[in-house]
């Protein structure tokens, strides 16, 4: 801790009362004094006193913070002088609320931690809630939205004044006269991938043009325009700011070291490239580089700041922004083995929720229904092409599904969207037997593909650590939108190209109607990867879904073996209940894995950990440093 501090320069110090924050919710009237200190980097805080400081509790990284905002009086336990900090963490989004003796010290930290986080290159969202969630009513107490990450009810601060780009990448703010009047400049985006329009009132995008966003309320679906004066709407993820990183096919935003050393090591070009944020270092980067010299095939540098804010690899070749130390690396290798060449080349755009804005019924003369990719109770699963957009199609035998309640639950998972989520395209119930169409992956189901390169991947504890991680993204996500899965296993996750694992099937448990997922009391679940108490009384939760997760290391740490081999559903409920046993370790699995298992094992659901502090734990692990793997 010492060494963080001196090495950064303290901007404000003051002792503020928090809000007890819980990951997944917040629990009423539960505050603590603090110790709040903002340095160029961070926003931390410690326990302790008001004479004496004590150990730091928590740590904000300024480069993730989304929005700092005051909360309306008397909207947070009837308190005034509330502010929230709105932030990003493992893939996820949290507020902690602030409370401050006066108007005067909330206004002056406001300021204070926007700013420097606005140096650091935060991306603030575009609005925000001045109240709070309620749990009990499950809605914000300043508007009628009602999920959590509802996208806010309020214009936020920096959209009022201006359009804040990171320091690196600022330029002068733009003002076009209109009658006289000014007026803001308008949301600038730039396209990363082609989409066709799929249904009317869809937009048609075409990589590296640029679109006027008019609307950006909705999750996954803003209404844009285009240059010829075209509206519609367009894919979220289709998209990014016109002057940010990730406009660059070489910029990969959330990927991890092995991740990164995989995609490279598949191309195999020398010279190969990709930037990718800093697992070491909060708000940073790294550089990663392929080269056929010597033994380490990828090579990793850090991009470091100097006092001017100019960012370099050689402190002999520093420039304002990271484009430009690319472009010079690109010509000059500067210190590196080689000098960069291109980025690894992306196989696909990345799935959308949905083919269209509002698409979720499927008419089945669009899909052509190919090869026979699997079968079992429910059905089978086909490879096919909608509109020449490959598919998986899953046909379900009739009686095997509640159909009326899975056809309501479909237009809502069709509207789930993330990088390790098959998505669900749609649905086919205007014709029988229902089809459910989701994304083709490539390499099949989980525990077949890691029965099928059992011997190499033993040997590969990163690879599998990351196939884990993976998992464990999606999960977060779900998580976050009070969504449970019910059926975690390595056979409902799916491996497609460069090592991406993806998490299937969510929800679709309570309809599927399967025999082996009936308990001695009837009721239907995987009992293998169950917890005691779906076991024991069917109650289902994340934090059931956090023992499957573990029950799914297993398997991955195994090479693909089935859990509890050889026993039946009886004897696995006297094992875990009756007994209080658990799996044993895998012979290849790491110590520090296994730990990870159990603590997914533990018999009191509120013993164990959510997905978030899972995330960050097992990167803990592949990042190699309080918590090496090998």
């Amino acid at each position: 801790m010492a060494s963080r501090e001196s090495s950064c320069n303290i901007l404000k110090i003051d002792y503020l009362m928090k809000r007890s924050q819980n990951k997944n919710t917040f629990t009423s009237e539960n505050y603590k004094g603090r110790h709040f200190v903002l340095d160029e980097y961070y926003l931390r805080y410690f326990d302790g006193k008001l004479e004496k400081r004590g150990k730091e509790k928590g740590c904000i990284a300024l480069p993730n913070v989304r929005a700092v905002e005051n909360v309306e009086n008397r909207m947070l336990d009837n308190r005034d002088n509330v502010f929230q900090v709105m932030y990003h963490e493992n893939s996820d989004f949290f507020t902690l609320y602030i409370v401050a003796l006066n108007t005067d010290q909330r206004d002056t930290w406001v300021t204070a931690i926007r700013q420097q986080a606005q140096k650091q290159g935060a991306n603030f969202v575009p609005k925000y809630h001045k109240g709070v969630w309620t749990k009990t009513l499950r809605k914000y107490n300043c508007c009628d939205q009602l999920y959590r990450n509802a996208p806010g009810c309020e214009v936020a601060t920096h959209e009022q004044q201006e359009n804040v780009m990171p320091v690196q990448q600022q330029r002068p703010q733009q003002q076009v006269s209109v009658n006289g009047a000014s007026k803001k400049e308008a949301k600038v985006y730039v396209a990363i991938y082609d989409y066709q329009p799929a249904e009317e009132g869809d937009l048609e995008l075409a990589c590296g043009e640029e679109y006027e966003i008019l609307d950006d309320s909705r999750e996954h679906w803003w209404q844009a325009k285009d240059k010829k004066g075209n509206q519609g709407y367009i894919p979220a993820n289709y998209v990014k700011r016109k002057f940010d990183l990730e406009i660059y096919d070489w910029y990969y935003k959330d990927i991890t070291r092995q991740r990164s050393e995989a995609i490279l090591q598949e191309d195999n070009r020398e010279g190969c490239f990709l930037v990718r944020d800093s697992s070491s270092t909060p708000g940073m980067y790294t550089l990663s580089l392929f080269t056929n010299e010597g033994s380490v095939l990828v090579r990793h540098y850090h991009i470091r700041k100097d006092s001017e804010g100019k960012f370099y690899i050689s402190d002999k070749h520093a420039y304002p922004s990271i484009p430009d130390v690319v472009h010079y690396h690109k010509h000059n290798s500067g210190g590196l083995v080689c000098r960069l060449r291109e980025p690894p080349r992306r196989h696909s755009a990345p799935s959308t929720a949905g083919f269209g804005h509002g698409k979720w019924e499927i008419d089945p003369d669009d899909l052509e229904t190919g090869e026979q990719l699997g079968s079992g109770c429910f059905g089978s699963v086909n490879r096919g092409k909608w509109r020449n957009t490959p598919v998986a199609v899953k046909v379900m035998k009739c009686g095997t599904m509640s159909e009326e309640s899975f056809v309501e639950e479909a237009k809502t998972m069709t509207q789930l969207n993330h990088p390790n989520l098959v998505q669900l395209y749609g649905v086919v119930t205007k014709a029988k037997p229902i089809m459910i169409v989701v994304e083709l992956m490539r390499f099949g189901a989980l525990n077949n593909y890691l029965a099928r390169h059992k011997n190499r991947l033993l040997q590969q504890p990163m690879t599998l650590l990351e196939f884990c991680i993976q998992v464990c993204k999606g999960m977060c996500y779900l998580e976050q939108r009070k969504f449970i899965h019910r059926d975690l296993a390595a056979r409902n996750c799916l491996v497609g190209q460069d090592h991406v694992v993806k998490v299937a099937d969510f929800g679709l448990a309570r309809y599927v109607i399967d025999d082996e997922y009936t308990s001695s009391a009837g009721t239907k679940f995987p009992v293998k990867w169950a917890p005691p108490e779906v076991l024991s009384y069917t109650r289902f939760s994340s934090k059931s879904d956090v023992w499957a997760f573990g029950v799914l290391m297993w398997e991955v740490f195994s090479g693909g073996e089935m859990p509890y081999s050889g026993m039946k559903n009886l004897d696995v409920v006297d094992y875990v209940i009756t007994s209080n046993r658990r799996l044993q370790k895998p012979m290849m699995c790491p110590e520090l894995m296994f730990k990870v298992m159990m603590h997914c094992w533990e018999a009191k659901p509120e013993r164990r950990p959510g997905f978030p502090d899972l995330h960050q734990r097992l990167s803990g692990l592949a990042d190699g440093g309080d918590y090496p793997l090998v």
